[in-house]
């Protein structure tokens, strides 16, 4: 991408295109976009992960147990980024959590959101139907970048639908169950939009 073509303001234009898939950390959410990339659909991955591995990798701080602020400073950056660059694509978009999952974690922690993260959740629009997986016990699991608990992931769950509604979006809860499923419901609520 040639840097002139870096507009933010221009992605206004395409959020009806650009869907949300968050909830519950451990729901599914990576394995569903997989799939949905199989399907021919243009995916873009969790900006949180993408940090946590790179902070890892060079030995830094800007962690969510280490550095709540600054890591919710990098994910949104992040997420913003993905939501300008994805608006030049074509067809529709999924993006593995966006904006509002960074500011969310802060509302999670009781910590103040700032302005310029407030602005950039109402500036970079998203469609305004936000997939959710609900949380799921049976396939939740801990790795080197999910650190948290079941309990902390339903807990935080809870705060992020609240901050999606805050924003003037309608949460679509996707139904547990087996994979094709799962995205055949998220394609069959694209139809019902498109008609």
């Amino acid at each position: 991408m040639i840097e002139q073509h870096y507009e933010p303001e221009s992605a206004a234009q395409t959020a009806d295109r650009c869907f949300v898939i968050s909830g519950c950390s451990g729901g599914g959410k990576s394995t569903l976009l997989a799939a949905l990339a199989r399907e021919g659909f243009t995916v873009f991955e969790e900006p949180g992960r993408q940090i946590v591995k790179e902070q890892q990798f060079i030995g830094g701080n800007a962690l969510p147990w280490s550095d709540a602020r600054m890591f919710v400073e990098l994910a949104a950056s992040r997420a913003m980024y993905q939501r300008i660059r994805g608006g030049r694509a074509a067809g529709h978009l999924f993006f593995d959590r966006g904006v509002i999952d960074a500011l969310s974690f802060l509302e999670y922690l009781n910590l103040p959101v700032p302005a310029h993260l407030e602005m950039a959740a109402r500036r970079l629009r998203y469609a305004d139907v936000v997939f959710m997986t609900p949380p799921w016990m049976e396939i939740f699991a801990t790795d080197a970048e999910r650190r948290h608990g079941f309990e902390q992931a339903v807990a935080q769950y809870a705060v992020l639908r609240r901050s999606y509604q805050r924003l003037g979006y309608l949460p679509l809860e996707i139904p547990k169950g087996p994979l094709a499923e799962r995205v055949r419901f998220v394609v069959e609520q694209l139809r019902r939009d498109e008609g």
